[in-house]
């Protein structure tokens, strides 16, 4: 298994990075430089009300790498708030976004310390800010950002992963700011999280007769258990959960995912390079606060809450998400599962990401402008 997928399965919600050691950008320009040109004018929005433009924008102290995409901006907003933590969603956007820009506009940025945002700010000044509640902060600021640069009263937020940790806070933080809350991948107890998704892993092994796996898994039981959750113990239980299908269902790889970033026509090399260094700059720095994360506790949510949950995820799995979601009070609650989709949901089932936004969300932010 690949390195990267390695530094994937530090972090029980997928940190998400694509696959370029840290230390070696080799030029791609020729042989991947035609079909970046491809993909750029293909996803180039040319309707007379559109919207397509990134900034760098000031929020906690930084700068923060910023980019809109849509073809009408009078269309709701949702502000996608990426996984990792230092996995940006820009360079894998163009896979599955442009179906969804015809009907909102699609704003993400690249978090602190990830991807472009990792290579506008010197290190020394970030290094000692990487607490989830400046992340959380950090989201507030780009909504308040967003929603006054397109003339929005609220957003829509949707979080990935890592960003549903970020998202959830957000949203509990500021309600006002937001029509509603869409988790993709929703964490809402790492530990928990851990103990699924090792169980179905040496379920797998043991069905599949892979005695490899099952020497491995056997050598972190029992699984979180009461020792430290280390990095190599978090390696051992995500690597055979995320063979089996807990990333990508019904996949043993995410090479879609992972080499996404070579075609991408808004990273170039320094950029996608960028991503596995701010990967290995930022995981030691957030991985003891990630592991305390639980919402177990929250029993009511100031917004309406959307969740979309993959069937074979067991990156982050869903069982403890429909849990809470079945006893949460929120103003609404809306339960989507995507059948043949793991933790990847809009990148594996595109169409129904679509669908599900348009029949469960878009109604909550209908006539949004400000007056």
């Amino acid at each position: 298994m690949r390195r990267m997928q390695g530094w994937i399965a530090l972090l029980a919600m997928l940190a998400i990075t694509p696959l370029r050691a840290a230390d070696s950008c080799p030029d791609t320009t020729e042989r991947f430089g035609e079909a970046r040109r491809i993909v750029a004018d293909l996803g180039r929005i040319v309707a007379p009300n559109g919207v397509q433009e990134a900034w760098a924008q000031d929020a906690g102290g930084i700068r923060q790498w910023v980019t809109a995409r849509g073809q009408d901006r009078a269309n709701p907003v949702i502000l996608f708030v990426h996984g990792g933590p230092a996995a940006p969603l820009t360079p894998t956007l163009w896979q599955f976004s442009r179906p969804l820009e015809e009907y909102f506009t699609v704003v993400t940025y690249d978090q602190r310390a990830a991807g472009k945002t990792f290579l506008l700010n010197p290190q020394a000044a970030v290094a000692d800010t990487l607490q989830v509640e400046r992340y959380v902060d950090d989201a507030i600021a780009i909504a308040e950002a967003v929603r006054q640069r397109y003339h929005k009263r609220k957003l829509v937020l949707m979080g990935h992963s890592w960003g549903t940790i970020v998202g959830m806070r957000a949203a509990l933080k500021r309600p006002d700011l937001f029509h509603a809350y869409v988790g993709i991948g929703q964490v809402i107890d790492v530990r928990e999280n851990e103990q699924v998704s090792y169980d179905y892993a040496v379920a797998q092994a043991r069905a599949h007769g892979n005695a490899e796996a099952e020497r491995e898994l056997a050598a972190i039981a029992p699984y979180p258990g009461d020792q430290p959750l280390t990095r190599e113990r978090i390696v051992a239980a995500r690597k055979w959960a995320q063979h089996y299908g807990g990333l990508s269902a019904y996949r043993d790889q995410s090479y879609y995912y992972f080499s996404g970033p070579k075609l991408s026509p808004e990273y170039g090399d320094a950029e996608r390079c960028a991503i596995d260094a701010a990967n290995v700059f930022t995981l030691g720095r957030v991985l003891d606060e990630f592991l305390q994360v639980s919402f177990k506790d929250v029993r009511r949510f100031p917004i309406p809450v959307v969740m979309f949950m993959g069937r074979h995820d067991y990156t982050t799995p869903s069982e403890p998400t429909a849990r809470w979601l079945a006893q949460v009070q929120a103003p609404s609650k809306q339960a989507v599962w995507f059948e043949h989709a793991s933790h990847m949901v809009p990148w594996e089932e595109p169409g129904k990401t679509l669908v599900s936004l348009l029949q469960h969300v878009r109604p909550l932010a209908e006539d949004d402008d400000e007056d």
